[in-house]
């Protein structure tokens, strides 16, 4: 995975990212999984799966963030509400919305 996504080095600058939040993951959807679904629609600039401290599993939801606003726009109005195969075991809902 590209250094441009989360690493343990800390979160990285997603300053002028256009943000979109994806509810209903599941427990073992990955930050590839959502690549593959979302590369589609323009380059991605950094997704968050926040993790339980705890178990480490998902929370459920992750952030997909983009350079521009057309490919975020792209992303939210495709995938909004479609079911995506995550690295062909996991069906996974997205639900897209915009982060503000």
């Amino acid at each position: 995975m590209s250094d441009s996504f989360r690493a343990d080095n800390g979160p990285p600058n997603i300053q002028g990212m256009y943000s979109l939040k994806v509810d209903n993951i599941t427990y073992r959807t990955t930050v590839e999984d959502l690549l593959a679904v979302f590369d589609r629609y323009g380059k991605v600039g950094d997704i968050y799966v926040p993790r339980d401290r705890r178990s480490g599993e998902s929370r459920g939801f992750a952030f997909v963030r983009y350079f521009s606003r057309r490919s975020a726009d792209e992303a939210m109005s495709r995938a909004d509400g479609k079911v995506r195969s995550g690295a062909g075991q996991d069906l996974v809902w997205v639900w897209v919305g915009r982060r503000r």
